[in-house]
């Protein structure tokens, strides 16, 4: 039998760099759902209160997109578990620096299951 797929939500802040890549590296994991969006106004896709209530778990790259959340959609985010991977935004898309740091991040958070 199969075990239900972790839904997880990337965030960053314009999800065009890091959240993207987590999404697009992540996407074909048996084990997850991924999506991802952006915190700001300018984002490729903007985080919504629907968004979050689909997640069974929310990763942020920075302590600041957390706190964002927190102000935004209080309710919404209250209900969620979250990771914060602490990855500053300093890689272009896809950039074989920030997929290691990825991969490296999900291990440590997200271990495999038998």
């Amino acid at each position: 039998m199969n075990s239900p797929r972790t839904k997880i939500f990337f965030i960053c802040s314009r999800n065009r760099r890091r959240s993207l890549t987590a999404e697009t590296l992540f996407k074909g994991e048996p084990a997850w759902d991924v999506r991802s969006a952006g915190t700001e106004d300018a984002a490729r896709i903007k985080v919504t209160a629907g968004q979050l209530g689909w997640a069974d778990v929310i990763v942020v790259m920075e302590k600041r997109h957390k706190e964002r959340l927190q102000q935004k959609f209080p309710e919404e985010f209250a209900a969620k578990p979250c990771v914060c991977f602490f990855i500053a935004d300093d890689y272009e898309f896809m950039a074989p620096a920030l997929i290691e740091l990825l991969r490296e991040k999900m291990r440590e958070h997200f271990p495999p299951t038998e």
